[in-house]
């Protein structure tokens, strides 16, 4: 992408195309694009009997012969509720079109990555929260309730997580860059919770207390790393929203008589 373009009064302006980050094909046979850098978006084209799902709030553009049906999504009103508690949205959006070469774009809300996820038939993967930016209709979406009370209690993504059943396609909203690892059998990797972005099913997740009382009181990490050993592969965010939140927290205004508290928020849309 050149940077550079030239604009005379009376002709044609013609900005530069952003960068395209990734392109290629989901299992459904559908061509994409994530293009940008730090604030990405997805463009993905749609043919007729293809179809997509997203939480709402996530859409961006489309063209005109792309069809909406906002609705609870096909398990009803509880797999409605089981979205809510793992981060989503309590209604999902089906994209759907009679005609060909139709396109639709999804943008994240937050810098980070749009990653594509190519699923088979029979694998899976487990992602924290408010990870699902758009999947192939194929994709079934769950909660994936951690077995240790530990994980569940401590582990800073709560004691739900979301997960991925293929075939098909799914793209994650990451936050900040991503960085992979592959563990053996036996290895364990110690994270920040709020850096655990994906693993996949084989890997074991838990907590393990930060050790030494310095460590705790003044280390600024808080009272838990998560355990992730494998065998299996992780994925881990560099910016996680949590911690950018916490950092520019200090530097907004604080109103009198703030009500906010505890309590359920479902996200209506």
């Amino acid at each position: 992408m050149s940077e550079a373009y030239t604009n005379i009064p009376g002709q044609r302006l013609d900005l530069p195309n952003p960068n395209v980050a990734l392109s290629g094909t989901t299992v459904g046979g559908s061509p994409y694009q994530v293009v940008g850098t730090v604030m990405q978006s997805l463009m993905i084209q749609l043919n007729r009997g293809q179809a997509l799902y997203s939480e709402t709030g996530s859409l961006s553009w489309m063209s005109d012969g792309i069809q909406m049906n906002t609705n609870l999504g096909g398990k009803g009103i509880m797999g409605a509720l089981s979205r809510v508690v793992s981060g989503e949205s309590l209604f999902v959006v089906n994209f759907t079109t009679d005609r060909d070469q139709q396109f639709v774009t999804f943008s994240s809300d937050f810098p980070g990555k749009i990653i594509p996820v190519h699923l088979a038939q029979g694998q899976a993967m487990i992602a924290q929260k408010d990870t699902l930016l758009v999947a192939e209709k194929s994709v079934n979406f769950s909660v994936a309730l951690q077995r240790k009370l530990g994980a569940g209690l401590f582990g800073g993504e709560g004691f739900i997580l979301q997960r991925f059943d293929g075939p098909g396609t799914f793209f994650a909203a990451l936050d900040g860059e991503i960085v992979e690892y592959t563990l053996v059998a036996g290895q364990r990797l110690l994270v920040d919770t709020g850096h655990v972005a994906m693993f996949e099913p084989t890997i074991s997740y838990d907590i393990q207390t930060v050790k030494g009382i310095r460590n705790i009181l003044f280390g600024g990490e808080g009272l838990f790393f998560a355990s992730l050993s494998g065998p299996g592969r992780v994925w881990l965010q560099t910016m996680p929203i949590s911690k950018l939140a916490g950092a520019i927290r200090q530097y907004l205004p604080k109103s009198e008589g703030n009500s906010e508290g505890p309590g359920l928020n479902i996200k209506l849309g």
